[in-house]
């Protein structure tokens, strides 16, 4: 596992020996010495002596996957810190399996090597050096997207902070728009019409709940000018939960009253 010198060093794990062979080459492409492995377990020998800057690992493998190696990696001192990235084919729920499991990032292996391997070093840019506009990638290339009717929204921000993630997720959800900041997996600043802060966190949480489906969309890196958040995201969600069961239910007596009169 010897790196030629200055080359941050990835190892990439996957059984799939074409796919490991065109995203390496792309990774080399983006400055990354590759070390292929095709056993999760044979990889997790070679870590006490040569610790890559990253592990990208299939989902899929027959032994142990990303979300098998996840715990593994975590539980010892020497390798919990080095940031693992799952490498899957599934849906929003294997995105939020793979951040419940432990992996820092999770990218689909049907995506474009060239994109991958881009996102991989965002990733990596974000995670070390913090935002760096000049290192940006498109929109495109660097957003987290998906349906809310498949991932309900305190999943999506309970995975953003898991994850350490920093960025801005813009959500909507029927007719209301909003935005929340994140700083290192932290909400940050939130803004909701005229809403700024705590207050526009529980409103987008409300509104998304309400209409039971809407759109998300992350972008890695986005900074917020100043905070506005100040309570965990944890009160926050609970917060909006509890004022969405209230509504509910004056909604609903008001509604017998109306009956019965």
């Amino acid at each position: 596992m010897n790196a030629p010198a200055g080359l941050p060093r990835v190892l990439l794990i996957d059984s799939n020996v074409y796919f490991a062979k065109k995203l390496g080459d792309a990774l080399k492409q983006e400055g990354f010495d590759v070390v292929p492995c095709t056993q999760a377990a044979y990889a997790l020998t070679m870590l006490e002596w040569n610790a890559p800057m990253a592990i990208l690992c299939a989902t899929n493998l027959r032994e142990m996957g990303a979300l098998e190696m996840a715990p593994i990696l975590r539980a010892d001192a020497k390798t919990a810190l080095i940031p693992l990235i799952a490498i899957g084919a599934g849906s929003d729920q294997a995105l939020l399996e793979a951040y419940r499991a432990g992996c820092d990032d999770y990218v689909d292996r049907r995506r474009p090597h060239a994109d991958i391997a881009a996102h991989v070093r965002q990733f990596l840019v974000s995670r070390q050096d913090g935002f760096q506009p000049t290192q940006m990638l498109s929109t495109t290339d660097t957003s987290l997207s998906g349906n809310l009717s498949h991932l309900d929204l305190p999943g999506v921000i309970q995975m953003l902070g898991q994850s350490r993630q920093s960025g801005a997720l813009h959500v909507n959800a029927a007719d209301a728009d909003g935005i929340i900041f994140f700083e290192g997996g932290e909400i940050f600043h939130a803004e909701c019409g005229t809403l700024f802060g705590d207050e526009a966190v529980t409103q987008i949480v409300k509104n998304c709940h309400a209409a039971g489906k809407g759109v998300y969309k992350f972008i890695y890196g986005a900074t917020a000018a100043q905070r506005t958040v100040l309570r965990s995201a944890t009160d926050l969600l609970l917060d909006a939960m509890r004022e969405f069961d209230e509504a509910e239910r004056d909604s609903a007596e008001s509604h017998l009253e109306k009956e019965s009169t």
